[in-house]
This record gives C-alpha cells, structure tokens and sequence, in this order.
C-alpha cells in the first residue's frame, strides 16, 4: 500500500468517526427534546364548525396525539365526555376541545313533558333565546264580534317562566300554503319543559291565537303577576 492508499483509507475511516460522532450528536438531541416534551397523549380537535348550542358528537371530531404537559388540564380525552353535551358558544374547526367549551343539553325535571312549537322567527325570537333560557309566552286572540255584546281583541300571558331545551333550525311554516313566496313566514321550532297545565296552554295558544310570541326573562326575575296577565287596549283607557 503506497502512501496515497494509506492517505484514502486515513480519510474514510476519519469520515466514518465523523459520521458516527453526528449520529451519536442527533440521537443525544432526540433524547434531551423527548425528555423535555415528555410522552404524548390523546386528545381531540373539531373536524369542523359547531354552532353554538349545537350537540357535539363522535362524527365532529378526530383523534390527535400531544405530548402531555403541553396538553390542558381542560382537554377532551375521552369520547365518553362528549355524551349529552352541546358546544356553549361557536367552534371553529381546529380548535382543541375542551371541557369549558361544553355544557350539558338541558334535561327533563320530574312530572315535565317536552313540547315543541313553531315561533314566528322575526317577532318571536330573533336569534336571542337558547337552550336553558327562561321565557314568558304571550298569545293574542281575535275578540267574538258574532254575538250580540262584541268581545275586545286580548293578549294574554299564558305560560311564564317556561324553560327552553332545544332551539330547531329556521323553516317555513307549513300553513302558509295560501301565501305568495315574499309573503311566507319563517320560524323555529322551540322545545319547552312543562307541566301539563303549562303544556295545554302552550297546544292551545298555538292552534287558536292569532300569534304566539316569546319574551325572555331575567334571571332572577318574579312571576308576573296575575292582574298584569291579560291586556286589552279597551281596558287600557
């Protein structure tokens, strides 16, 4: 072996330390960043959008992995927890879910019903009233003007405090076939938890008023009284 082969080989073995000695460089970084971040967990992140009072469930999320002490305390890691709960305000997709995100969907008391009804959506909500907001329901109804002694026109507040548990999404009425396109009512199923008094009201107002409207209540506010329940403009005077 002459001196230009002993050179070559002095190189390629000095370039194999080298290579060894990055390696060995990388690996030694690898493990101070895995100690640092430490092990990784489960958690779950939205798919897509959620509008606020919405129910979150399985098909709205997937599973991601992060390591644990960047993860916060408030995380979803388990799908169990998703179960009866809807989003408190918009999500946006992306967004890590968290428990504070949630809240339990409002459920039924001992001796309430549900029942839903169609509310005119320009007049009787507005977009203001969710899920676990208390509201009082006014109807109006038309006076006899057939008898011999005519009855006045009456608003009447026939249910209040009635506790609302689900917001539908905005639709025609279906008995507004009679109506030209840019006359056509639109409203939103609202679902109420009541007593059967309260519940007959309600199926009452809604197939024999003229409208039905909604007034959401202050927390903490009292029961109207009963000598302000009923209004006519004939005894306003």
């Amino acid at each position: 072996m002459n001196s230009r082969q002993r050179r070559g080989v002095l190189l390629i073995a000095i370039s194999a330390l080298c290579a060894l000695g990055a390696f060995a460089g990388v690996l030694a970084v690898i493990r101070q960043v895995q100690s640092k971040v430490g092990p990784e967990v489960t958690a779950y992140e939205l798919k897509a959008d959620v509008a606020a009072y919405e129910t979150i469930g399985e098909d709205d999320v997937r599973r991601i992995s992060m390591p644990e002490r960047w993860l916060p305390e408030t995380a979803v890691t388990d799908l169990g927890d998703l179960r009866g709960r809807i989003a408190v305000n918009p999500l946006r997709q992306g967004s890590l879910l968290q428990t504070d995100m949630m809240a339990e969907r409002p459920a039924l008391e001992a001796g309430q019903q549900e029942i839903a009804i169609m509310i005119d959506a320009a007049t009787g909500v507005a977009g203001k009233i969710n899920p676990g907001d208390e509201v009082n329901v006014y109807a109006t109804f038309d006076g006899d003007r057939d008898g011999e002694e005519a009855a006045a026109d009456q608003s009447r507040l026939i249910v209040t405090q009635a506790r609302v548990i689900d917001v539908g999404e905005l639709a025609p009425f279906e008995d507004d076939d009679s109506r030209s396109r840019a006359e056509e009512r639109e409203g939103v199923p609202i679902t109420f938890a009541l007593n059967t008094r309260d519940a007959q009201r309600i199926a009452y107002a809604e197939s024999f008023a003229e409208h039905v409207r909604l007034a959401l209540v202050a927390p903490g506010s009292e029961p109207v009284p009963e000598d302000e329940r009923v209004y006519s403009l004939a005894g306003d005077r």
